[in-house]
């Protein structure tokens, strides 16, 4: 059995589709998580977009689900 893996979601995105996608792994609402990257942002910016940052850079984008027809 495969476990949930984090992806960055290419539908539920914004800017680099990292909050969506933490959003879809946590099942819970990606704003929540845009609230808190704004909250850390705001409280501490060099912490909050070096990890934005990092994370789009870490966290892979999702695969797309459909299936490529070779013609």
């Amino acid at each position: 059995m495969k476990g949930k893996e984090l992806y960055r979601s290419k539908e539920n995105k914004i800017v680099g589709g990292v909050c969506g996608g933490i959003g879809e792994f946590l099942e819970t609402s990606p704003t929540i998580i845009r609230l808190i990257c704004a909250l850390m942002v705001i409280l501490s910016p060099w912490i909050g977009i070096t990890g934005y940052l990092l994370a789009w850079i870490i966290i892979p984008e999702k695969h797309s689900s459909k299936k490529r027809v070779k013609k």
